[in-house]
């Protein structure tokens, strides 16, 4: 990559990290930078994990996003993409989130969550491997977030806004993976007790650990290895769900339980 490029990327990333520091959105970044590749958008990320790793922020875990096909056709592209998770994104289950203060513009995705017992990097990782090295799984809402505009988002500007992640819950009881059948697992997100999602484990790429293959093949691309202890949220089982002020939300997993999180005015 050549020195001009990697000044922008920079730049770029210094917008970022402001932007989300002060909960004001910005630009898309492929309006700043039209000619913005896919690499790019990943250099762009690791150029903020570097800045909130400088600041003391400790990585907890990875997240994949876009995996399953609603979610694809919802902003016209064919392939997931992924970010990372930091201490300061974990939401007690249960919870309380200021939409005034913790968040600019969220939406609810519920997904299963892997938390590994061995590393895991690519290249060649396959289901068989994540699921040999997974510790156990819980149920998991994540609040998806964007730093840029109304949403006004393609593949790139996600890739480079951490893959839009936000904040995270998680469910109270480890489970093995040998009480489920992951890609059978049905999930039903209720609003205020009304049910608005559906969704299944086999709708996030047929299987979710083929979600986390996915990522640490990709990642390895960027010299990142998913660690021993980190979560993995393996991506929605159903299309977002956009946030209203003061309403509560419970994603119900099948042999998994429950996570609800509430946000408040």
């Amino acid at each position: 990559m050549s020195k001009v490029v990697s000044n922008q990327i920079k730049v770029l990333a210094k917008h970022l990290f402001e932007a989300e520091k002060n909960q004001t959105p910005m630009d898309a970044l492929t309006v700043l930078k039209p000619d913005m590749t896919l690499e790019d958008a990943y250099e762009v990320q690791l150029e903020v994990v570097k800045e909130k790793l400088a600041q003391g922020l400790k990585i907890v875990g990875k997240k994949i996003g876009l995996t399953s096909r609603d979610m694809q056709v919802m902003y016209g592209i064919e392939t997931p993409d992924c970010g990372h998770l930091f201490e300061n994104m974990i939401v007690e289950n249960g919870g309380e989130i200021s939409f005034t203060d913790e968040v600019i513009q969220p939406k609810i995705e519920a997904e299963i969550a892997f938390v590994l017992k061995k590393d895991l990097h690519g290249p060649n990782v396959t289901v068989e491997d994540v699921l040999e090295a997974t510790d156990y799984v819980l149920p998991s809402i994540e609040i998806v977030d964007s730093r840029i505009k109304d949403w006004n988002i393609k593949l790139q500007d996600t890739v480079a806004d951490n893959a839009s992640s936000g904040l995270y819950i998680l469910g109270d009881k480890p489970v093995s993976l040998d009480e489920v059948n992951l890609p059978e697992i049905e999930m039903k997100v209720y609003q205020n007790g009304q049910l608005v999602r559906e969704g299944f484990g086999k709708n996030a790429m047929d299987h979710p650990a083929a979600c986390v293959a996915w990522l640490a093949n990709q990642l390895n691309e960027f010299g990142v290895v998913l660690k021993a202890g980190e979560v993995i949220l393996s991506g929605a089982l159903a299309s977002t769900i956009d946030v209203v002020p003061g309403d509560e939300y419970i994603a119900v997993f099948e042999q998994l339980g429950e996570v609800k999180v509430t946000f408040t005015k």
